[in-house]
């Protein structure tokens, strides 16, 4: 069972069911993934999303990965490969994935710039900030590509198209 807990600032709109928005991305990038089967474990599996503003994720991109600038989304996955694997092996309890942070100001600006509504960016980060929560990354070439392949699966389930498409 997939809990999606989530946090946000003023700064994302209070209008938004973004409860429901992430947690239909979440599910969507599970199901896409090689761990597809974790979505309907008989254990909770919690991923904590927090949607705030590009200071704190620009402290925490310095902090955590040295870079002195905001970024869209960040991941810090709380499972190792070995570990994630191992979760088929349970049958109780809570496990959590890991947390996701997205910075409004960067995601509403590359929103405008793609020409595309703001919920469905976010969309689009929250699947990938999860695949990365779910052992992905895109560091290689061939890592890049799979994991953009997913992502666009994910979308598609979703409704929504390649985001992909102009590069």
């Amino acid at each position: 069972m997939l809990e999606v807990d989530i946090d946000r600032t003023r700064d994302w709109d209070g209008q938004t069911d973004w409860e429901r928005i992430a947690e239909d991305a979440v599910k969507a990038a599970f199901s896409v993934s090689s761990h597809g089967d974790l979505a309907d474990a008989p254990f909770a599996i919690s991923i904590s999303i927090r949607l705030s503003d590009d200071g704190e994720v620009h402290e925490l991109n310095r902090s955590w990965r040295g870079k002195d600038k905001p970024t869209n989304v960040l991941s810090f996955p709380m499972l190792e490969q070995d570990e994630l694997d191992a979760l088929a092996n349970t049958d109780d309890g809570e496990v959590l994935l890991g947390d996701m942070i997205l910075a409004h100001g960067v995601c509403a600006a590359e929103a405008v710039e793609k020409a595309i509504p703001l919920t469905q960016h976010a969309t689009h980060l929250i699947v990938h900030g999860t695949l990365h929560l779910l052992g992905l990354d895109h560091i290689e070439d061939a890592e890049a590509e799979h994991m953009e392949a997913l992502e666009v699966k994910a979308l598609a389930s979703l409704g929504i198209g390649n985001p992909y498409s102009d590069h």
